[in-house]
C-alpha cells in the first residue's frame, strides 16, 4: 500500500514538507472543483428554483409552528438521526466499497522500510503546543515512528518534528473534524498500525471547555500537563511502562492516575455505542464501562488496529460544534474501554502498572488454522454444480439475513484467488507467518483411493516454499446440502472396495517432506470421523507400522472432537487408539441462542442462530480443565449462509475482540506443556463460505490475523 523507503534526516525533512504541500494543494484543486460545478447565480432558473425552496420553507416553518403549540415538548434528536446511527451508516454502505480514509493515501505516501517497535500517533490541532510536546517524545528513549496528524490547517516545518529517537517521520494533513479521533481512525482504516504492538496517542490538547464546567477538577492546560507527564516524563517512566506491556500481553492501555473512569460517564453515549455495536451484532454490556478518559495514552495496538472492523467513515462524525458529549467520537472514546475488557485485557492507571516483570519472548503457543482447497476447478466439480464451480460462487451468492449480518465476506489483498498459483499460496504464507501462526492443517479429501482437491498441497510438496502443513483426513460424504450426511450424496466414502489402511500409504509423501509439522518428534495427523471407520484400532496400529517402516517415525494420530453423534470416538473408547484429540468449533461446544432480536429476520429464513460471545464464553470457562491430551480449538465464526442461504447456522456477533479473548484463553490452557506441544487450532484460514476466515476483508481488514500477533506475537 505504501512505498517503503530508507531516507536521511535531510530527504525525510524535504519528504515531510513536500507532502504537506501537496495537500495544501489537492484542497485547493477540490476546492476550486466544487465552486466551478455551483450554477451561475444569475441564471433565472436558480432565482425560480430558489423561490420553490423558500417558499416550502416557509409552508413548512408554519406547519412546525402550529404542531409544536399544540404539543411544546421538545424533540430531541433520536440515537437513529445520529450520524453515526445503524441505520444511517447502512444506508451509506449499501452498494459501497469502504475505504475510511483519503484514497490518495494509498500512492502518495511514502511509510517506513522498517517500521520500529513502537508508533507515536500525534494529532495537531493547536499548533502553538506542538513544540513542548514534541520534545516530550524525547523521554521514549528508543526508536520509534512519529506520525503526525494535522488540523491546524497550517503547514508544519519539518525541523519542528525533529526529535531524539524519530526513526520515520510522516505528516497526514487532516480537515477538522471528529476531534482527533476521526484523524486516529482513518490511520487505523489505511492500515498505517498494523505493523506495531504498541502505540502512544498525544494529542495538542486545551479543552478550555472544562472552564465552563465546575464540576470538572482542573483546567485544560493542567489536564494535559498531567497525561503527558504521566506518559511521558522520563526515560525511567516511559521503560517502566514499556517493560510492563512487553511482559503482560493483556495490558490494553496505560494513562494517567485519575483518567480511568467508568459508568457515570457515559452520558449520551450509551446509545451511540450501542448502534455502532449493531454493526456486529455485538452485545454491549453497559455496566463493564472502564475507560481512559482524555484519549491519551499508550496503547496495545491491537485495540486500535480493531476499530477496522466498525467500518468508521467520515459520515459517522458530527460537525465541529464544541460539543463536550453525545458524539461519535465521544462514543469511540469510551468503546476503547469496552473492547478492551472484551479482548480480555485490562486498561491501568500509571499507578497500577506492574513493576519487574521480564519481557515475553517468542510465540506462546502454536497456532494451526485450518485450510480449506475449495479455491481451483477440478472435473468433480463441474460435473456436480457446473462448469467453471470453485468455492467463490457460493460466497458471492449470499444474501443478508437480518440488518448488520455481515455477508458476503469479501476479500481484499488476496482477491478471489485461484489456488492453482503459486504466488497465492507463497502470499498466504507471509501473512501466516507475519501474524504468529506456525503451520496450515490441510483438509484432505480421499474416497477410497480417490483424492480431491489435492492440487494444492500436491503442488506444495513439489515446491521449495518454506510453509509448515499438516494433514486432517476429512472422512466424510460430499452431498449437495454440504453437510456431510448420507441424503443427496455426490461421493460417499467407501471402505469396502478401498481399506482405510491404504491411505496412510497415500499420504507418506506428505509425512516425510521435512515441513511437515511434528509435536514432540511425532507427525500430527488428525482424522474427522475417527469412529466411521470398519476397525479404527486394527486401522491405527497398521498406519503406526507403516510410519515406522518408511522411516516417518512416530505418529500423534489426533481425532477431531466432532462427538459421538457426529462420527467421533467416545473419550473412554478412544484411549489406546489414538493419541489425543483437537477442538473443532463449533462442533462438539455450548451452542448458545443468539443476541439478535427474532423481529428482523427474513421471513424466509427457517435456521438456527447462536451467540459467538455466548459459545466463547462457554468455551472460556471449560478451558481450564483441558485433558492433557486434547488440544483447543476456537472459530473466527460459523455462518454457512452462503452455501444453505434461508436454512444456515449462524453465530452472529463474532468479532475481533471476543476472538482475541477466546485465543487467549486457549493459549493459557496450553502454557505448562512442552513448548513444541503446545497446538491451539482455528477454524479457519480460508472457510469463506463459512465465514470462518482470517485472510484480510474488506468488512476486517486483518484484525482478526492482528488479534492473533497481539497474543501469539509475529
Amino acid at each position: 500500500m505504501t512505498e517503503p523507503t530508507n531516507e536521511t534526516s535531510s530527504e525525510r525533512n524535504q519528504i515531510v514538507e513536500l507532502q504537506q504541500e501537496l495537500a495544501r494543494a489537492r484542497r485547493e484543486l477540490q476546492d476550486a472543483e466544487q465552486l466551478a460545478a455551483r450554477p451561475d447565480p444569475w441564471d433565472p432558473k436558480v432565482w425560480v428554483g430558489r423561490a420553490r425552496r423558500i417558499g416550502g420553507m416557509g409552508r413548512r416553518f408554519a406547519a412546525r409552528t402550529i404542531r409544536r403549540r399544540a404539543s411544546p415538548k421538545v424533540i430531541e434528536a433520536s440515537p437513529s438521526t445520529a450520524p453515526s446511527s445503524f441505520d444511517s451508516w447502512q444506508r451509506r454502505m449499501q452498494g459501497s466499497r469502504f475505504v475510511g480514509f483519503p484514497s490518495y493515501w494509498r500512492y502518495s505516501r511514502r511509510g517506513p522500510a522498517e517500521p520500529a517497535p513502537i508508533a507515536v500517533v500525534l494529532h495537531c490541532h493547536f499548533i502553538d503546543l506542538l513544540d513542548d510536546l514534541v520534545q516530550s517524545l524525547a523521554a521514549i528513549g528508543e526508536p520509534f515512528d512519529l506520525y503526525v496528524t494535522n488540523s491546524s490547517g497550517e503547514a508544519i516545518a519539518a525541523d519542528r518534528l525533529v526529535v531524539e529517537g524519530a526513526q520515520h517521520v510522516e505528516v497526514l494533513t487532516v480537515e477538522n473534524h471528529g476531534r482527533d479521533i476521526w484523524p486516529l481512525v482513518q490511520v487505523v482504516n489505511a492500515g498505517i498500525l498494523d505493523p506495531y504492538d504498541v502505540v502512544l496517542k498525544v494529542h495538542t490538547k486545551k479543552s478550555a471547555w472544562r472552564e465552563e464546567h465546575p464540576e470538572l477538577a482542573g483546567d485544560g492546560a493542567a489536564w494535559r500537563s498531567s497525561l503527558t507527564s504521566a506518559l511521558l516524563g522520563s526515560a525511567e517512566n516511559v521503560g517502566e511502562i514499556l517493560g510492563a506491556m512487553r511482559a503482560d500481553r493483556d495490558i490494553a492501555a496505560v494513562t494517567a492516575d485519575g483518567s480511568v473512569v467508568g459508568t457515570e460517564h457515559w452520558g449520551g453515549d450509551l446509545d451511540l455505542v450501542r448502534g455502532i455495536y449493531r454493526r456486529l451484532s455485538m452485545p454491549l454490556d453497559p455496566d463493564s464501562l472502564r475507560f481512559p478518559a482524555g484519549s491519551m495514552y499508550w496503547i496495545r495496538g491491537f485495540v486500535l488496529q480493531g476499530l477496522r472492523a466498525f467500518r468508521f467513515d467520515r459520515e459517522d462524525f458530527e460537525p465541529e460544534a464544541g460539543q463536550i458529549d453525545g458524539t461519535c467520537a465521544h462514543a469511540i472514546e469510551r468503546m476503547i474501554g469496552l473492547l478492551s475488557t472484551e479482548a480480555g485485557m485490562r486498561v491501568l492507571e500509571r499507578r497500577d502498572v506492574p513493576r519487574g516483570a521480564a519481557p515475553v519472548e517468542g510465540p506462546a503457543a502454536r497456532i494451526v488454522p485450518f485450510y480449506l482447497p475449495q479455491f481451483h476447478r477440478v472435473a468433480e466439480n463441474d460435473r456436480w454444480w457446473g462448469k467453471g464451480f470453485t468455492e467463490w460462487y457460493n460466497v458471492v451468492k449470499a444474501e443478508p439475513i437480518y440488518p448488520g449480518h455481515v455477508v458476503p465476506l469479501r476479500p481484499t489483498e488476496l482477491g478471489y484467488y485461484s489456488l492453482e498459483l503459486d504466488s497465492v499460496r507463497e502470499e498466504q504464507r507471509d501473512l501466516a507467518r507475519s501474524h504468529g501462526i506456525e503451520a496450515f492443517m490441510y483438509y484432505y479429501y480421499w474416497f477410497a483411493g480417490h483424492k480431491l482437491l489435492e492440487r494444492p498441497i500436491e503442488a506444495l510438496l513439489a515446491s521449495d516454499l518454506d510453509q509448515p502443513f499438516c494433514i486432517m483426513w476429512a472422512n466424510e460424504n460430499w452431498t449437495r446440502t454440504w453437510d456431510g450426511g448420507n441424503a443427496d450424496v455426490l461421493i460417499a466414502q467407501e471402505y469396502d472396495s478401498v481399506p482405510a489402511e491404504r491411505f496412510i500409504d497415500d499420504v507418506m509423501p506428505l509425512l516425510r517432506d521435512p515441513r511437515y509439522l511434528r509435536a514432540g518428534g511425532a507427525v500430527v495427523l488428525a482424522v474427522y470421523k475417527l469412529a466411521q471407520l470398519p476397525d479404527p484400532a486394527a486401522t491405527v496400529r497398521h498406519w503406526r507400522a507403516r510410519c515406522r517402516e518408511e522411516g516417518v517415525g512416530e505418529l500423534l494420530l489426533l481425532q477431531v472432537d466432532v462427538g459421538e453423534a457426529m462420527g467421533g470416538l467416545e473419550r473412554a473408547g478412544a484411549a489406546g487408539v489414538v493419541d489425543g484429540s483437537l477442538g473443532f468449533a463449533p462442533h462438539n461446544f455450548p451452542w448458545m441462542l443468539s443476541e439478535v432480536a427474532a423481529a428482523p429476520k427474513d421471513e424466509r429464513f427457517t435456521g438456527n442462530m447462536m451467540s459467538y460471545r455466548g459459545t466463547a464464553d462457554a468455551a472460556i470457562e471449560a478451558l481450564p480443565s483441558t485433558p492433557a491430551g486434547h488440544h483447543p480449538g476456537m472459530m473466527v465464526t460459523f455462518d454457512n449462509t452462503a452455501r444453505r442461504q434461508w436454512n444456515p447456522d449462524v453465530f452472529t456477533g463474532s468479532n475481533p475482540y471476543t476472538f482475541r479473548r477466546w485465543l487467549a484463553a486457549c493459549v493459557d490452557a496450553v502454557a505448562d506443556r512442552p513448548a513444541d506441544e503446545r497446538l491451539v487450532f482455528v477454524n479457519a484460514w480460508n472457510e469463506w463460505a463459512e465465514s470462518a476466515v482470517l485472510e484480510p476483508t474488506e468488512q476486517f481488514g486483518r484484525s482478526y490475523l492482528l488479534a492473533i500477533r497481539s497474543v501469539n506475537g509475529g
